[in-house]
């Protein structure tokens, strides 16, 4: 047996009024993942512990079954992984966005979706003018960056960016939790302040501004942590494994579990990536390793947006350009293929955040029937004969 989880990021949402009571995922036309469903047992999973931020790092371990009270260390050393970073045991990884504030409120977590392209220049520009022997900054992808603090403490609180869209900036800025963590959180709030002075008179920005579009006026640095001491798939399940996603943080998840990441021409982790390269990507690995985990991040940033019809369309887009090929593909080959669909967490449209709420997931093993859950969505599979899964009960069922 050969296993696929595709993962659509925050997917699942509440049930709104523009809806008439539905959420995205019961209005979204998803006839591929609909028959898939019927021949699927199906349930919740809890993917994120009440104590914990509900962030993609955190949901994704939990997918994965990890325990995040032993290997959970913030997003940013996940990152770094992807990013060919190597840590020493005393340096402190965080992401690093690249954020727009507009009279002084963060008006969004991405600088508008600036291109990495624009974004790399920008982060040359900050470690020419704050880079040290002990700060270093790391281009990634878009807003998405990493910061390295050498023997920085992490008692500190750092506020994720897109939790809180309309804030002053001023009011969420990193605070010590300890007296340890004092001479970091201001180190971090200094850096934040000068990289404004840096960053509103870059060209980039003042092309940005000139052509409407948001300036990536600001850092904000997040999801601090140390580097993670985490087992294998190999070592836990033994299986090998490969990720392909378009985030370096689940890039790098994978490649601590041991997995090969696989890059995707076109992929951007927006609505417009390349589905049917990932898609084939997935198959391509089926016949190399075990377990493939596609993740597919369009649909939380809709929801990080509000964007109800956006969100819908990257459903729609799920279904008919990934798993329609999918199914018919995996439903070719020798060996039996375990498909499941599952968030990872919510990204409710009318709140921009992440949040708590178990996620809707179905697992069609090839040869077994079916619950009589008919169609994939939160209240459907209610009736599931998974019920609520948490903790590691999930990726169990699914092996």
């Amino acid at each position: 047996m050969k296993y696929i989880i595709i993962l659509g990021d925050g997917m699942s949402d509440h049930a709104m009024d523009k809806l008439k009571g539905k959420t995205p995922l019961m209005v979204a036309n998803t006839p591929n993942i609909d028959a898939l469903c019927v021949k699927s047992k199906t349930g919740k999973l809890i993917t994120v512990p009440a104590e914990f931020p509900a962030g993609s790092e955190v949901a994704n371990l939990g997918v994965l079954g990890y325990d995040v009270n032993e290997v959970y260390q913030g997003r940013g050393v996940l990152e770094a992984a992807s990013m060919g970073v190597a840590l020493d045991e005393t340096d402190l990884a965080m992401r690093c966005n690249l954020i727009c504030v507009e009279n002084d409120r963060i008006k969004n977590h991405s600088a508008g979706h600036i291109s990495s392209i624009e974004a790399s220049a920008l982060i040359a520009a900050l470690n020419q003018e704050l880079g040290t022997d002990k700060i270093k900054f790391h281009p990634g992808v878009s807003y998405r960056h990493l910061l390295v603090i050498k023997d920085g403490i992490n008692d500190i609180k750092c506020t994720p960016p897109h939790d809180v869209p309309g804030t002053p900036f001023m009011e969420v800025m990193v605070e010590e939790t300890t007296p340890e963590g004092t001479d970091t959180a201001s180190l971090l709030n200094t850096l934040i302040l000068k990289s404004q002075d840096i960053l509103k008179e870059h060209p980039i920005n003042l092309a940005r501004v000139q052509n409407g579009k948001d300036p990536a006026n600001s850092i904000w640095p997040w999801a601090a942590g140390y580097k993670p001491k985490m087992k294998t798939f190999q070592d836990r399940f033994g299986l090998t494994g490969a990720t392909i996603s378009a985030v370096d943080l689940i890039k790098g998840i994978g490649i601590y579990a041991g997995m090969k990441a696989i890059d995707v021409v076109g992929a951007t982790g927006l609505h417009d990536t390349n589905y049917e390269g990932k898609a084939k990507a997935a198959i391509e690995a089926l016949k190399d390793v075990d377990f493939v985990y596609l993740h597919i991040e369009a649909s939380d940033e809709a929801g990080h947006e509000g964007d109800v019809d956006l969100k819908i369309k990257t459903i729609e887009y799920l279904d008919e350009r990934v798993v329609k090929y999918i199914v018919e593909e995996t439903a070719k080959m020798e060996e039996p293929v375990t498909v499941a669909i599952i968030p990872d967490h919510p990204t409710p449209c009318e709140t921009r955040t992440h949040d708590y709420d178990p996620v809707p997931f179905l697992i069609y093993k090839p040869g077994e029937e079916g619950d009589e859950v008919m169609e994939y969505n939160e209240e459907a599979v209610s009736k599931g004969v998974y019920g609520v899964l948490k903790g590691e009960e999930f990726i169990k069922r699914l092996f």
